[in-house]
């Protein structure tokens, strides 16, 4: 069989989150289209839940989605499978964050649901001083965050819908401490969004990851694995590097990363994507 099947994660991969408004360099959405029309398949595969998958992200163009790390796959508008947080390790999490004064959100494929002061926490971040700064004013008019504007605000956070729990740092409570409270049930990851601090990070289900949601997906689409590839810039990438056949770190990933990976391409910003697509003759 010669087609093949590529594998893209999101943030810092397929799109740049280093602007306030996060965007596709043309190029990649070029190499998509390209390697689509060649007969090979594309897919995501990120952390994300279906509600942060915006639509100028699918707008390029997908054959499906693995998302939420692992959590859940579709081929086109079929649910392959999908494995949710249970109620019991929610209210866990939630009743944890909240004694705690974390900064949090949950996400499911219904919505990304914001803990109290998140999006207070967010704006300041992304914009700056918006009470006292014009020009911060001014750029969340006109630079507005994908991801902060679909947060969903004064929801209950008991939900029985959860893929994911991310959270932001808390400078009184190292990252150590959350792995070693949750670790039973999740996976407990560092977050790969710069912004949220070195020792934020995502809670996802325990056996879930991208790289078995890799093998599920292609043995299901009858691909040997010889035909996948895959790019990503975070350490949560790593076992999809790993298990793909070609697993190619960008220019902008962590160093980690880069040493794990088959090879290391240019900077997304720089055409890294389409140009080690040429190279691999995907397009």
């Amino acid at each position: 069989m010669n087609k093949k099947i590529i594998f893209f994660d999101v943030d810092g991969t397929l799109v740049d989150v280093r602007p306030a408004r996060e965007y596709v360099p043309e190029s990649t959405i070029k190499a998509v289209r390209e390697t689509r029309k060649k007969g090979n398949l594309c897919f995501l595969c990120t952390g994300r839940s279906l509600a942060e998958i915006y639509p100028h992200i699918l707008d390029v163009g997908f054959d499906g989605i693995i998302g939420a790390g692992g959590g859940f796959v579709t081929i086109g508008d079929e649910m392959l499978y999908h494995k949710k947080v249970s109620d019991n390790d929610v209210h866990r999490v939630v009743d944890f964050f909240e004694e705690n004064d974390y900064d949090y959100y949950l996400e499911s494929n219904g919505g990304l649901f914001a803990s109290e002061n998140l999006v207070s926490r967010l704006e300041k971040i992304t914009y700056g001083d918006l009470e006292n700064d014009e020009n911060a004013r001014k750029k969340k008019e006109e630079q507005p965050s994908h991801f902060i504007t679909s947060l969903i605000e004064g929801e209950s956070m008991y939900r029985s819908d959860v893929n994911k729990i991310c959270f932001l740092e808390n400078k009184d409570i190292p990252f150590q401490t959350i792995n070693d409270h949750f670790s039973d049930a999740f996976n407990v990851i560092h977050c790969t969004v710069p912004a949220f601090g070195d020792d934020s990070g995502e809670l996802s289900v325990v056996g879930v990851n991208k790289a078995s949601a890799i093998e599920t997906l292609i043995q299901h689409l009858n691909i040997p694995k010889e035909n996948t590839f895959a790019f990503g810039d975070g350490m949560n990438d790593t076992d999809m590097l790993e298990y793909c056949h070609v697993g190619i770190a960008v220019g902008n990933a962590k160093e980690g990363l880069k040493e794990i990976a088959d090879e290391v391409c240019d900077d997304i910003a720089k055409d890294g994507i389409y140009k080690a697509m040429k190279k691999h003759q995907l397009i």
